[in-house]
């Protein structure tokens, strides 16, 4: 069944992992006739956790789409993972919403990912509701938990639902505020049913609706001069400026239930409908035109049609291109252009996805949210436009990875096979970067955090047939020396015949206006042939990739041919080649060789509280804090200079020092020499891989 772009509700679930969000989203299918039986995450059997690494670990690792019909509305409600190594998810799902609901369990406190969602939806300006749940379950408490939110989130936090508690504090019922209406749960059927509100419970709602309506005068002149005289509102005119006051985040309205009995539910889908906004309400998307300027993307149901890939789904069965369409509407077959690369696409068969399970249909609407199958040259972040009108939207801002893992088969001779099982899961998880690092010879695979790429690796294991081990990436270090030496290189090779003779004379030089080695010649009367001074060149160019302290790249070095001597019989470009080479390592052990290692631009962004951990840790680091930056939001931005040898755990111990609430980037800068501590340890270690 199409809907009309005004009856098109595209919410994403956001929250802490284990808050309830995927449960929440099950419970409402159940209880609309989405499915024919309520799954839970315990038993793997859930419509949004279908991977099985969701199964298996019982988190959610990507975000699904749940799509709900109530009301004669569309409820596309994206589930996303609560777990922050895959907040990728979260930042794609949060592209095509136009509101967003912040699950929050009614025990456990204030959780940082709560705070995060916060930060999200403020970011993006998306309207926002909150979701206590698990409120009848034991140890809850949804006047701690509402107390909580709203010392962190102030008063625009208002309760439009309130639990009813029995005698032992267990809950048994909600109240509906804004109705003054009170429900139970038919245990028979899992239904609300309606109950009369409690007596000790009719000051409270009476209390929360004058709230309420105070809320609702501060969204018009209009209504502030009849809440001021005394009048009261209708119930059209409370739904129409609670509504004014969520779409500019003037009010959060805050709901509570539970997800296993469905308490809580009737109220929440109701909000929905009647409270967010529809995708013609929502914020206008930017781009670029053809020519490059800015342009502004206006969702309308009867402009050219457009769309935009929001998130790729690839499995055995092929791959599926997520789209929200942006205006008019698609159908199978149809034409359009890829703004990124100006191909023409002819779209493959379309459907709605409910979880993993594909529904084919026959048109999308504009609003909506479906996928398109088998459009192979597709990238998530593409934009679909009609011809007479091309706009590329904006990509998506994905953070940069920032733990990396170098990692090699378990099975020599499978490294393509592990290459070729990352561009597929690239394709699906754009968020972590895949490098072959030519230095040190290892495949560095780059994302969030560990959990992030320990998924990775079971994919290509169960997906690809490929075992894959990880270990920790090689610095690379550059040796250089720091004094001048003199040597003399002399190969001489007699076996019969025509023999080998190539003798030299070199002078090494520091040199530290250029890295790559710089090689001259100042030979007097042909003591050494002109012919031959390539040769040199060259043997000492292939000698510079290995350094004498522990076999890394030999950098701002000169070099200068200054005497030798050659056979007219014997001597050969291969004879001098090899004669230099013996100057060179002769000399560089007696130049004061020194490691130097890469030293990279660190900035951290955490809250105030935790400067101090984060300063005291960065000095065991060897880092040089370079100045702090207030966000203005209670947040700093540590500016240091780190040794990239001492950042290989780094994104795992901020996480931990800041319990995940910290960020960072990390990029290189340059290079430095390395304290002699350092030094050995860095030699040592390249020793022992030479000795494996």
């Amino acid at each position: 069944m199409s809907y009309s772009v005004q009856n098109i509700r595209n919410v994403c679930l956001l929250g802490h992992g284990g808050n309830g969000k995927t449960s929440l989203a099950e419970s409402l299918l159940y209880m609309t006739g989405g499915t024919d039986r309520m799954g839970k995450p315990a038993d793997g059997n859930t419509v949004c956790d279908y991977d099985p690494e969701e199964v298996k670990r019982q988190i959610s690792i990507s975000a699904a789409i749940a799509p709900i019909e109530y009301n004669g509305c569309k409820i596309n409600l994206l589930d996303t993972p609560g777990n922050f190594d895959f907040v990728g998810e979260v930042v794609e799902c949060l592209r095509v919403a136009e509101a967003g609901i912040m699950v929050c369990a009614a025990k456990g406190g204030m959780s940082v990912g709560t705070e995060r969602a916060w930060k999200y939806l403020e970011r993006r300006r998306l309207p926002c509701i909150i979701y206590i749940s698990k409120t009848d379950e034991e140890n809850g408490d949804f006047n701690a938990a509402f107390n909580a939110l709203r010392d962190k989130f102030g008063k625009t936090i208002a309760p439009l639902v309130v639990p009813i508690w029995d005698e032992n504090k267990k809950v048994i019922g909600i109240v509906d505020v804004l109705n003054k209406r009170a429900y139970g749960v038919d245990k028979g059927k899992g239904h609300a049913v309606e109950i009369p509100v409690p007596e000790d419970k009719e000051d409270v709602v009476k209390e929360l609706y004058e709230a309420l309506k105070e809320s609702v005068a501060e969204t018009s002149e209009e209504f502030m001069d009849k809440y001021f005289s005394g009048e009261d509102f209708t119930y059209a005119e409370m739904i129409q400026g609670l509504k004014a006051g969520v779409r500019d985040r003037s009010v959060v309205p805050v709901f509570c239930g539970s997800a296993i009995t469905g308490l809580g539910n009737t109220a929440l889908l109701n909000a929905i409908v009647s409270l967010l906004p529809d995708p013609t309400e929502g914020n206008l998307e930017m781009g670029t035109d053809e020519n490059g300027d800015p342009a502004e993307f206006v969702v309308a149901p009867g402009a050219a049609p457009a769309a935009f890939v929001f998130k790729t789904i690839s499995d055995q069965y092929g791959k599926y291109s997520c789209v929200k369409v942006l205006s008019g509407s698609l159908t199978p077959d149809m034409t359009l252009v890829n703004a990124r690369t100006g191909a023409q696409e002819k779209l493959g068969r379309l459907y709605t996805m409910k979880g993993k399970k594909a529904e084919e249909v026959k048109e999308l609407t504009c609003g909506d949210i479906g996928a398109i199958g088998k459009m192979d040259k597709l990238k998530t972040g593409d934009t679909l436009c009609d011809p007479r009108k091309v706009i590329a939207l904006d990509p998506l801002p994905f953070a940069e990875p920032c733990y990396s893992r170098a990692i090699a088969p378990k099975t020599r001779g499978q490294e393509d096979k592990i290459a070729a099982g990352l561009t597929r899961l690239n394709e699906e998880d754009p968020t972590f970067t895949v490098v072959n690092d030519p230095e040190t010879h290892q495949m560095v695979v780059s994302g969030a955090g560990d959990i992030q790429i320990d998924v990775l690796v079971s994919k290509l294991k169960t997906r690809f047939g490929v075992e894959a081990a990880l270990d920790t990436p090689r610095v690379p270090y550059r040796e250089k020396i720091r004094k001048t030496v003199q040597k003399q290189g002399r190969h001489k090779k007699q076996t019969g015949g025509s023999g080998q003779f190539g003798d030299v004379w070199i002078r090494f030089e520091p040199n530290p206006d250029q890295e790559e080695m710089v090689f001259e010649e100042e030979v007097f009367g042909g003591s050494v042939p002109k012919n031959f001074f390539p040769a040199v060149e060259k043997g000492l160019r292939e000698a510079c990739q290995h350094g004498v302290l522990a076999g890394y790249p030999v950098v701002n070095l000169k070099a200068v041919l200054y005497d030798g001597s050659y056979h007219p019989v014997d001597s050969s470009e291969i004879a001098f080649k090899t004669a230099a080479q013996l100057a060179y390592k002769a000399a560089l052990p007696e130049a004061n060789p020194v490691l130097m290692e890469p030293v990279g631009e660190l900035k951290v962004t955490v809250p105030d509280s935790y400067m101090g951990d984060v300063i005291g840790d960065l000095n065991k680091r060897r880092g040089r804090v370079m100045g702090m930056t207030p966000t203005g939001d209670g947040d700093q931005v540590i500016e240091a200079e780190v040794p990239m040898a001492e950042m290989t755990t780094y994104a795992i111990d901020l996480r931990a020092m800041t319990q995940s609430r910290g960020a960072f980037t990390f990029h290189f800068i340059r290079y430095e020499d390395c304290p002699p501590a350092a030094q050995q340890k860095a030699i040592e270690e390249a020793k022992a891989l030479v000795e494996d």
